[in-house]
């Protein structure tokens, strides 16, 4: 095992989990977050907190972050570089990035001897917890054999896909994926339900045939039919990375028609729900227009 100290921003849903099995699995791990709720929480859960990010640039090798923007990345990115008598010399940004900046992060940091790995996830919270996590990689091979040793921890699957920046692609476009299949397995479960079947019979007969996906498998039995809507990730944070997806579909000249349908649908709806709602409640407008839910019979 790495003897390199770890630091790791945001302590969140996501990054307190992760950071729980980093020191599990004996790793020299401090945390930060702005929220002091956040703090309180993973400080309760045995992690280690500093008291700002100059201090983890200042005591940590390596330095995780979880954050829910690019805009969030380069502003905390920035303090680490600033910090006096920092030792931070790789940033491992695992957050749902805008894939060009975080190339431009690279380069920003590559003259101050740092370097960036991207290294975002799919899974979820439940995943996160059990470190069966799915990791795309982007990084020289260098880099990616330094932090090889903490991915492992934190990921059933790590995929090292290419350069800086492709595995924030490669997640973006994932994602878009996701949010395509849920919104449209969402109107197959409705249109089933009106011609009379009931949704978990239509469910258990698409998830041995052609149509099955990750929402038919899971988001909807798990959190649709139950009325849960709890899976831990926003339907807002799933619009961002739609867009970034749209964004990098457009970029490499790409026609995009049906992603931007789909982009233009999930914007729509997310608008109609609460602030911070789960993503698989992106049904739910879709529900009260009909008048009817999708839930589970007894």
């Amino acid at each position: 095992m790495s003897e390199q100290r770890i630091g790791l921003i945001g302590l969140g849903n996501m990054g307190r989990p992760m950071a729980t099995l980093l020191v599990d699995a004996g790793h020299d791990v401090v945390g930060f977050d702005v929220a002091p709720s956040a703090r309180q929480a993973a400080g309760d859960a045995g992690i280690p907190i500093a008291a700002s990010v100059v201090e983890l640039a200042a005591t940590c090798d390596i330095v995780i972050l979880m954050l829910p923007s690019s805009d969030i990345v380069d502003a905390i990115a920035q303090d680490l570089l600033d910090a006096p008598d920092r030792c931070m010399t790789l940033l491992l940004d695992m957050s749902s990035s805008i894939p060009d900046r975080t190339v431009a992060l690279a380069e920003r940091c590559a003259p101050s001897g740092v370097a960036v790995v991207d290294a975002p996830v799919s899974g979820g919270v439940l995943r996160a917890r059990t470190g069966d996590l799915t990791i795309m990689v982007g990084g020289s091979d260098q880099d990616v054999a330094r932090v090889q040793d903490v991915l492992d921890v934190l990921g059933g699957s790590v995929v090292h896909v290419g350069a800086v920046g492709t595995g924030h692609a490669t997640k973006a476009l994932n994602n878009l994926l996701s949010a395509t299949h849920l919104l449209a397995t969402n109107e197959a479960v409705l249109a089933a339900q009106t011609f009379g079947i009931d949704p978990a019979v239509f469910l258990d007969v698409v998830n041995t045939s052609s149509g099955r996906s990750g929402s038919s498998e899971l988001k909807l039995p798990r959190f649709v039919l139950s009325g849960r809507f709890d899976s831990g990730f926003s339907a807002a944070l799933l619009d961002k990375d739609v867009r970034i997806a749209i964004g990098v579909e457009q970029a490499m000249g790409v026609p995009a028609p049906v992603s931007e349908a789909v982009g233009q649908r999930w914007s729509e709806l997310t608008a109609r729900l609460e602030p911070g709602a789960d993503h698989t409640a992106i049904i739910r407008p879709v529900e009260q227009d009909l008048g009817r839910e999708v839930r589970a019979t007894d």
